[in-house]
């Protein structure tokens, strides 16, 4: 049987020894990596992806109001909790493609310099992250339609992401001129 230590600080101090003998060292220091993430969606055969602020809601279904005397990429305006929402086909705006609505289309909704708008996609494919060294800031694989939207092309896995930037969307004057 071991002897205690007669005082309180030799006590500390046999404490401090033993717990000093069975220490384990401290993990390795890794590499903090800095990331960029993003809302994928697909348009079409186009798997791309906007900015996580760039998109204020995500829309499951949406009942259209049509317009007349609008370009065919004019979808039409939803009601959304009370405010008018011009809702526009991306796939019409940027490919020249009008898409069919379907169960899997979703609306991303931006709103950037008091433009309030909605945005058709095929299908929402959820959040995803990218690391800065799979960035691209060649958008040559997008098609010509698309490359002034594009600010680059995330590559990982195998699987290619446009970049699709909403604001720069929303700034050009295609975008405001949606009268036939």
């Amino acid at each position: 049987m071991t002897q205690l230590p007669a005082s309180p600080l030799q006590l500390l101090q046999e404490l401090d020894r033993r717990s000093r003998m069975h220490a384990q060292p401290l993990p390795q220091q890794l590499e903090v990596k800095v990331t960029w993430d993003g809302v994928g969606f697909r348009l079409g055969e186009y798997q791309l992806v906007a900015e996580m602020s760039q998109v204020k809601e995500i829309l499951t279904h949406v009942s259209l109001s049509r317009l007349p005397g609008v370009k065919p990429w004019v979808k039409g305006v939803a009601n959304v909790r009370g405010n008018l929402l011009p809702i526009l086909d991306l796939s019409g705006l940027v490919l020249d493609e009008t898409s069919r609505m379907t169960r899997r289309s979703r609306v991303l909704v931006l709103q950037h310099r008091g433009v309030h708008a909605g945005l058709v996609v095929d299908e929402v494919l959820g959040m995803r992250h990218f690391l800065e060294e799979e960035l691209s800031e060649s958008v040559e694989r997008l098609p010509s339609t698309m490359q002034k939207y594009a600010s680059g092309i995330y590559r990982q896995g195998g699987d290619s992401w446009g970049v699709l930037d909403i604001h720069r969307l929303s700034e050009m004057p295609e975008f405001m001129a949606a009268a036939a």
